[in-house]
Parts: C-alpha cells; sequence; structure tokens
C-alpha cells in the first residue's frame, strides 16, 4: 500500500466575530447555494437560540462559580471563627464586606489566615493528644487495666482546643504523675523492706515479689511496673505478712536464746560451747525494728537452735533432777541442824515418783524447793534463841545428874588423885543447879511465845518440848523429895546410931559398911587420870542416866554413856549462870 501524503498543517487562526460569520454566511454562502428566504431565517433564528442557550450556560457556570466563591468564602470566615473559638482566642478577622476587592480577591486574603489557623489548630491537637495519651496511660496504670491490654487512642475534642483547657489537662497530667511518682516510691520503700527481711529471713525475694505482682520481680523491666491499688493492697499485705514473720521469729528465736541461758546457767555449760550461739544470744533484747545482720533468723538457724534446747533440756531433766535431791538434801540438813523432823524417805520417793512422770514442772519444783529452803531457815532462825537454851538446860541436867552420882558417893572426901577436881566442879555443878529453876521458867515462857507466835507445837527430837520440860520437872520435883525424904532418914539413922553408941559403946555402923568401889573420879587404869572431857554436850537436852524418867521423855532424850567415875568439868560455866 501506498503511503498516504502527510496532512497539511492547519491553519493559523483568524480573529473572527460572530457578525462577521453571519455576514459571510448570508450573502456568500447562502446566495451562492440559493438557499430559501424562510430557511435562511429560520436558520438564523436556530442560530441566535443556539448563541443565548450557550451565554445562558455561561451565565450559569458563573453564577454558580460565584456562588462556589462565595460559599467558600463564607465557609472560609466560618472555619476562622470555629478555630478561632476552639483555640480560645480573641482575635477577629474582617469579615469580606469589609475585606474588598473581588470574591476572589477576597478568598485570596482568607486563605493564608485560615491555614496558618489550621496549622495551629493540628499543632493543638497533637499537643492535646500527647497530654490525653499519657493521662489516659497513666489512669490506666493506676486503674491495672493496662495489665489488660493498652488502652485505646484517646479522641480529642476540637471544640475546646485553649490553653486554659490545655493548662487543666496539663495540671490533671501532672497530678496523675505525681500521685505514680509517689505510687512508686512508696512502692520503692515497700520493696526494700521486703528485700531486707527477706535477707534477714533468707527469703527468695523474686518469689517473694512474684507473689505480689510478675512485674516487680522483672529484671529488664520489659513492662512498666504496676501501680495499681490491688498491686498496692497485696504490696501491702505482704510487707505485713512478713514483717509478722519476721516479729514471730524474732520472738521465738528470743525465747529460745534465753532458754538457751537458763539451760547454760543451770548446767555450767562452758564458755566455748556457748559461742556458738553468739548470733541468737545477742538478738535477746533486740526490737523488731532494728537492723539485724543477714540470715539471722533463717528456718535453719531456728532449727538448729530448737535442736539444741531439746538437747539440753533432756541433759537438764537428768540435771534437774540432781538440784531438786540436792536442795532436798539442804532442807534435811536445815532440819536436822534445828532438831526439827522431815520424812525424808517418803519425801524422795514422793519427788521421784512425780520427776519420773513427766507431769512436774522442774522449774517450779526448784523454785517451790527454794521457797522451802527460805521459810526452813527462817523458821529454823525463830528456834535458835530457844536451842541455844536448851543446849544449857541439857548441860545444866547433865551437871545435875553428875552431881547426884556425886552426891551418892560415899568415898567423894577420900583423897585420891582426881578428888581436887571433883571437888571444884560439884562446887561450880551446884551453882550451875541452882539456877535450873529460873532456867527452866525462862525456857518455858519463850517456848509458850513462839508457840503462839508460829501457831504450832514446839517439837523436838518428835516430841513436844513443853511436854518433855513440864515431865522433866514433875522428876526433878519427885527427885527433890526423894532427897528431902533421904536427908531425913539419914538423919534419922545417924540420930540412931548415936544414941546407940552411947548406949553399948562405938562400933561399925551397919547401915555404911566400908566401900570397896573406887573413889569417882578414879580411873581403872594406873597411868589415866579420871575425868568427865570439858565438853559432853550431846544433841538432846532430857536423857540422863540413872535417872528416871517417862517412856516418851526416854525416846526424846539419846543418852551419852561414860563410866560411873568418869569426870566431866565444863571450861566455863558463865553462860550458863547469866541465864
Amino acid at each position: 500500500m501506498a503511503t498516504p501524503p502527510p496532512p497539511l498543517p492547519p491553519m493559523p487562526p483568524r480573529h473572527v466575530s460572530c457578525g462577521s460569520l453571519l455576514q459571510e454566511l448570508q450573502q456568500e454562502l447562502w446566495g451562492e447555494i440559493g438557499q430559501d428566504e424562510m430557511k435562511r431565517d429560520r436558520m438564523i433564528l436556530q442560530l441566535e437560540e443556539d448563541c443565548l442557550n450557550v451565554y445562558k450556560q455561561k451565565v450559569n457556570q458563573t453564577r454558580k462559580q460565584k456562588a462556589d466563591l462565595l460559599q467558600e468564602l463564607s465557609l472560609g470566615e466560618a472555619d476562622i471563627d470555629k478555630i478561632l473559638s476552639a483555640l480560645g482566642e480573641r482575635e477577629t478577622f474582617p469579615r469580606s464586606e469589609k475585606l474588598g476587592g473581588t470574591l476572589m480577591e477576597q478568598l485570596a486574603k482568607i486563605e493564608p489566615v485560615l491555614e496558618d489557623l489550621r496549622r495551629r489548630r493540628d499543632e493543638r491537637v497533637n499537643e492535646f493528644k500527647a497530654i490525653q495519651s499519657k493521662i489516659v496511660c497513666l489512669q490506666a496504670e493506676i486503674s491495672g487495666a493496662i495489665d489488660h491490654g493498652d488502652p485505646a487512642a484517646p479522641v480529642v475534642d476540637e471544640n475546646d482546643l485553649s490553653l486554659k483547657r490545655s493548662g487543666e489537662l496539663k495540671e490533671h497530667l501532672n497530678d496523675l504523675q505525681t500521685e505514680k511518682n509517689g505510687r512508686l516510691q512508696k512502692i520503692d520503700i515497700q520493696t526494700n523492706s521486703i528485700h531486707e527481711m527477706c535477707n534477714i529471713m533468707s527469703i527468695d525475694l523474686k518469689m517473694a515479689l512474684k507473689d505480689v505482682h510478675p512485674s516487680y520481680a522483672e529484671l529488664g523491666r520489659s513492662k512498666p511496673m504496676s501501680i495499681s491499688n490491688s498491686s498496692l493492697d497485696r504490696l501491702s499485705e505482704k510487707v505485713h505478712a512478713l514483717n509478722h514473720e519476721k516479729k514471730q521469729r524474732l520472738r521465738k528465736l528470743q525465747d529460745l536464746g534465753s532458754t538457751l541461758i537458763e539451760l547454760w546457767n543451770l548446767m555450767d555449760t562452758p564458755t566455748d560451747e556457748q559461742r556458738f550461739f553468739d548470733h541468737v544470744t545477742s538478738l535477746i533484747k533486740v526490737s523488731p525494728t532494728t537492723a539485724m545482720p543477714q540470715g539471722c533468723l533463717a528456718h535453719e538457724i531456728i532449727e538448729k537452735v530448737e535442736t539444741e534446747v531439746k538437747r539440753l533440756t533432756k541433759l537438764k531433766a537428768s540435771k534437774m533432777k540432781e538440784l531438786v535431791f540436792k536442795k532436798l538434801t539442804d532442807l534435811e540438813e536445815i532440819y536436822r541442824s534445828v532438831h526439827m523432823d522431815i520424812d525424808s524417805d517418803s519425801e524422795r520417793q514422793t519427788l521421784n515418783d512425780l520427776i519420773d512422770s513427766g507431769r512436774a514442772d522442774l522449774s517450779e519444783l526448784l523454785a517451790r524447793m527454794d521457797i522451802r529452803i527460805a521459810e526452813a531457815k527462817e523458821h529454823a532462825l525463830s528456834r535458835k534463841d530457844i536451842l541455844e537454851k536448851v543446849e544449857k538446860w541439857t548441860l545444866a541436867s547433865e551437871e545435875e545428874t553428875w552431881l547426884d552420882e556425886y552426891e551418892r558417893d560415899q568415898n567423894r572426901y577420900n583423897a585420891v588423885r582426881g578428888a581436887h577436881i571433883n571437888l571444884k566442879r560439884a562446887e561450880k555443878a551446884r551453882i550451875l543447879v541452882s539456877k535450873l529453876p529460873s532456867l527452866l521458867e525462862n525456857l518455858t515462857a519463850k517456848i509458850k511465845a513462839w508457840e503462839k507466835e508460829m501457831g504450832i507445837p514446839f517439837i523436838f527430837n518428835k516430841v513436844r518440848l513443853l511436854d518433855c520440860l513440864d515431865e522433866y520437872t514433875c522428876t526433878r520435883q519427885q527427885k527433890e523429895e526423894e532427897k528431902r525424904r533421904s536427908r531425913e532418914l539419914k538423919k534419922l539413922q545417924e540420930q540412931f546410931a548415936t544414941e546407940q553408941g552411947a548406949k553399948f559403946g562405938t562400933k561399925p555402923s551397919p547401915i555404911r559398911p566400908l566401900s570397896s568401889r573406887k573413889p569417882l573420879g578414879q580411873s581403872s587404869n594406873a597411868n589415866i587420870i579420871g575425868g568427865t572431857p570439858t565438853s559432853r554436850r550431846v544433841s538432846t537436852p532430857m536423857s540422863r542416866k540413872g535417872r528416871p524418867s517417862s517412856g516418851r521423855v526416854q525416846e526424846a532424850v539419846k543418852t551419852a554413856v561414860a563410866p560411873a567415875n568418869y569426870v566431866a568439868l565444863p571450861k566455863d560455866c558463865s553462860d550458863i549462870s547469866t541465864l
């Protein structure tokens, strides 16, 4: 196929008008064509109508453009007013009628202002959104809602973007931030307290914090620490629980430490053994608020101390049993020293059964024994004065017995070895025996006063001493009566012998035959000088050799046996002479 020729270049446009075109159409084209006049008129009318329609369309378009411009101008003015109101600014913008110029000029003046206000509004919206996002986040942290996911983005009210509203939001944000900081500070204080108590009690800190909230135990802090009310409440409860546990452990350890010291003192535990528990005894007077070393309240330490206390308690049982019986021995010794009776065998059997049964509190038992010992000492002290007088009465009654034997000796005036000693003793014995009535009267008065004050009878070697004194007094009166009768009988015999001698001459009296006995005080051994030891004091006051007494007195008196001619001379009788 042949290639078509290239198109001719377009003719340059000529400046034509509607009139020139109409003239060309009427005069040239229609004339040459030979167009009918009627058709020409119809075509011209059609052209006029078409032109009118084009003008109308153009006018309508222009009117719409004007309306759009007016609307755009009105909207722009409204946006300016709205943005200024939202921003809370009192700045005013002149209306269109005051701007002057065409609509396009007026729009040209409004657009930069509106653009600037919109930019400022967007900045203010972003600022509000940032503040409100922080507020929502803090509120979610405080309420605990953040644990269930990130909170929704806040919706900013663009109708109120004033600086006043911004200040209120910032103030609210500051309040929330202050509250958060306060909660974080409280959490920090409480976690430090938990850390300290866990160190003291050797408790796993991470597990203790994880029980409260997982965020407290995280090292990397991938999530913010929970500051919700529920977390703070659980944290406070944890601190309270650990503090209560700490106080219980400290109290328990202090009780165990006090028990240890008591057991150590009781059993004289060496100091080297006590040093192993210095860390326990050092806490006895420590208050729960005092700083304590790490691990001092660990379960392992408490268990070790409990084991040691149990071990020492077992040793204490045997040791305390020994102490109880030792105190019983001391009690018996006190009673024995003042001639008081105690059923030792029955007492020991009762104590032994009570201790072996395990029902007795040994500490209380020891305390009761100490009380009994104190009472016994007080009782013994109240008897001391009477016992001293009883001892003097015992000595005087022994001398009285010796003097009786001495006076019955027919050879007491013979010049034999030791006769001068017996004579000297007899002189002192007569002085001492002469004071026996006053001594007995004084002793009886003191015993009666003692019995009235104490409310119990004065028992001496299982016998009431006042009864013994009464019996002794009666016996002594009987002896005095017998002596008196003996002296009268002797006078009668001597008188009868004198009368017989005068009548029949002197001859030996059958009543006083020559005695082959050794003189009183003469020893059976040639190389021993007879005599009584300077002190023949015995533990009982009423037994006398050769002196009649009742069965009850004999039971109360232990007789000191000595040869008939064994002489006793006190070193000093001044203590008796004072009575």
